[in-house]
């Protein structure tokens, strides 16, 4: 029988605990091979594609669409499946080191020039591995007669025929989300808690459609490789503007701002 006094079991960690986690997390992530990173990334890349999939799934099946409630809902629910297998299953996705790899650079464990390397490994590994995947689901899938084509353009639609402020600004938002959801997995302590946070998180950013760089990225490549009112122009408009707005989001809103909290004396 254990001894462990449940209050002290059920104590939330401190801001500086968390901190001092994500540091030691970073760096060693810093210190990796440059295969594993890569490896690492590709497999988020091809993982995270099953949420827009199971989207364009209920598109095809659901007699509602973009508007209904009950719709929006269920689009939101599945778009975070993707986002559960990455993060629980601890492949590495450009979006959470938007905020965690930020830190060590903050705080001198790491330079700059680290920074880069994690950057741009980690989001190479996650497009290659979502064009891999959205390739593989436009060919294969609609001969399974749950997801027709019209689904994929619908989906990428919703993300290219907003303006380019829009992007980069709603970009900010899905990267400060992503940043908070790093922040927070790590101060939960159960595998459940991590589960809710996920859903939490990851549904906010797909009911406010917001562009997150990477899922956002297989949402795209499905309507480029099936249908002519995606062209390649809208692809790399939408590629660069929510990449640069989530790495500002989650620098700036979580990295910068939680780190300066915390060294300032926080509990």
């Amino acid at each position: 029988m254990s001894d462990q006094n449940p209050d002290t079991a059920l104590e939330q960690k401190t801001s500086r605990t968390i901190l001092d986690s994500i540091l030691d997390s970073a760096v060693h992530e810093m210190n990796r091979e440059r295969s594993g990173l890569l490896l690492s990334g590709l497999s988020a890349g091809l993982d995270i594609g099953f949420g827009p999939l199971l989207m364009a799934v209920v598109l095809t099946l659901s007699p509602g669409g973009y508007g209904d409630l009950g719709t929006e809902l269920l689009l939101a629910t599945v778009y975070s499946v993707g986002f559960v297998f990455v993060i629980l299953g601890r492949s590495e996705l450009f979006t959470e080191h938007t905020m965690l790899a930020v830190i060590p650079v903050m705080d001198g464990q790491a330079s700059l020039g680290q920074l880069g390397r994690l950057w741009g490994l980690v989001y190479v590994g996650n497009l290659i591995g979502g064009l891999s995947f959205a390739l593989l689901a436009t060919l294969l899938t609609p001969g399974l007669g749950v997801v027709e084509a019209a689904a994929f353009e619908e989906i990428a639609l919703k993300l290219v025929t907003h303006d380019l402020t829009w992007l980069f600004v709603g970009g900010v938002f899905a990267g400060w989300l992503m940043g908070l959801l790093a922040w927070l997995i790590t101060a939960a302590q159960e595998t459940t808690g991590r589960l809710l946070l996920v859903f939490i998180v990851t549904g906010t950013i797909g009911m406010l459609h917001l562009p997150h760089s990477i899922a956002g990225n297989v949402e795209v490549l499905f309507g480029l490789f099936s249908s002519p009112a995606i062209s390649i122009a809208d692809y790399l408009s939408f590629l660069a503007l929510a990449t640069v707005g989530n790495a500002v989001g989650g620098g700036v809103f979580v990295a910068a701002l939680k780190y300066g909290h915390v060294v300032r004396g926080a509990d």
